[in-house]
């Protein structure tokens, strides 16, 4: 069995960490699998990239850029990521079609990968992981709730659109078109709540539909010694550490660096420091009533086990969430989480067993939580669960052996 790795790029963001991380299980298991992307990073052989000539390699460091451009004529737009995918050139689908796997497998395609109208040309059935909601919208990688892609998008909440035919419309009508033409997708959600999402919208809902996570090696993201820990990261051993990170932590609004802001500022404790990863620190930050140490952005998967282990609990506030790869490797690393019971969050934290679940976007709630966790009788019972949680569902052995059942039957169809 051949399978064909599809995403922007190899190991930089957390779409790529993910898909690279399945590459790698599929291995294990004696498949044969390749990774196809437009910008590679490791130095993995298997993985391999659409160009092949250094004027190609140029033109794909500008092709986030030119495939946002339509983008910028709306000025009242938010920060949500927004792609039209309208920027073809990438010659991505004759390389698909040269490797001639038995299942392609798409996941983040994005950044001027893949024009939308190119996806009907790919020969082999499609298996398409959906990170985000991109794949069903108008464009946005998250709706902010608009529920949009239920109907036809238009007058888009992330464009800060008021026109029914705007942007969105338009992107819209050309993925019913491409999906319509290409019947052999098999969508995968992530989580739960975003397999939901794509069945329940008018873009992908005639499509087959998986809810298969993400794997991870848990012998890689394992528990480490906290003392140790602390003193790599030259982090206090006296005292109880909050963890908060993501790419693009304090910039990103959906990240819920103000949600996390106004939790810290009600939490009554006075032996709490706060870490965080993925923002280097600002200018001028902001007092949240407790020392903050910013490390900047990691891309090492041992720093980040040394992190995980070195705090207490950690805190992901997000507002719209698919399956964090972050909520993941901390509870792998035996570190509880305290999140809001929103979108997958659900699917890997049980509430006040291995973590605790916010009501959604309360504040209050969310600094229960921390207290709850910080201050409990059975921490190390968080602790073991947290692990627990993850050896048994989301380890890399259990998880590709459930997608190597989807590819046969993919095949088969």
């Amino acid at each position: 069995m051949k399978i064909l790795i599809v995403n922007t790029s190899d190991i930089e963001g957390g779409a790529a960490r993910a898909a690279y991380r399945l590459h790698k299980s599929l291995l294990s298991q004696g498949i044969d699998s390749q990774m196809l992307v437009q910008n590679k990073s490791s130095d993995d052989f298997k993985v391999l990239v659409s160009h092949n000539s250094k004027i190609r390699k140029v033109i794909n460091k500008f092709r986030p850029v030119l495939d946002g451009l339509p983008v910028r004529s709306y000025k009242n737009r938010t920060k949500t990521l927004f792609s039209p995918s309208w920027f073809g050139l990438s010659n991505i689908v004759n390389k698909i079609n040269e490797i001639n796997p038995d299942i392609v497998h798409l996941h983040w395609i994005n950044g001027g990968m893949i024009k939308i109208e190119e996806i009907i040309r790919i020969n082999a059935p499609i298996v398409w992981s959906l990170h985000d909601m991109w794949a069903f919208t108008g464009g946005c990688h998250y709706d902010e709730e608009c529920k949009g892609y239920k109907e036809s998008c238009g007058s888009c909440k992330v464009l800060g659109s008021n026109k029914e035919k705007d942007l969105s419309r338009k992107i819209f009508y050309r993925k019913e078109k491409a999906f319509s033409q290409k019947k052999d997708i098999t969508i995968v959600g992530l989580s739960k709540w975003l397999n939901e999402c794509s069945k329940n919208s008018t873009l992908l809902k005639d499509k087959k539909h998986v809810n298969l996570p993400n794997p991870i090696d848990t012998s890689i993201f394992k528990p480490f010694d906290k003392v140790k820990s602390r003193e790599l990261w030259s982090l206090p051993q006296d005292k109880k550490l909050v963890l908060f990170g993501a790419m693009g932590a304090t910039s990103d609004p959906r990240k819920g660096f103000t949600e996390l802001s106004k939790a810290m500022q009600k939490l009554d404790m006075n032996d709490v420091e706060l870490v965080v990863f993925g923002s280097s620190e600002p200018e001028n930050p902001e007092n949240l009533g407790f020392k903050t140490h910013y490390l900047g952005s990691l891309a090492d998967d041992v720093s980040l086990v040394t992190l995980y282990s070195a705090v207490d609990v950690m805190l992901v506030p997000s507002l719209q969430e698919n399956l964090s790869n972050a909520i993941m490797e901390s509870l792998s690393c035996a570190t509880p989480i305290v999140a809001f019971g929103i979108g997958g969050n659900s699917d890997m934290i049980e509430h006040k067993k291995n973590g605790y679940l916010a009501r959604a976007f309360d504040t209050s709630d969310l600094k229960d939580g921390i207290e709850w966790v910080l201050n409990n009788d059975n921490y190390n019972k968080l602790c073991h669960n947290a692990r627990k949680k993850i050896l048994t569902e989301f380890n890399s052995m259990v998880v590709a052996k459930k997608y190597i059942e989807l590819y046969i039957e993919v095949i088969d169809d």
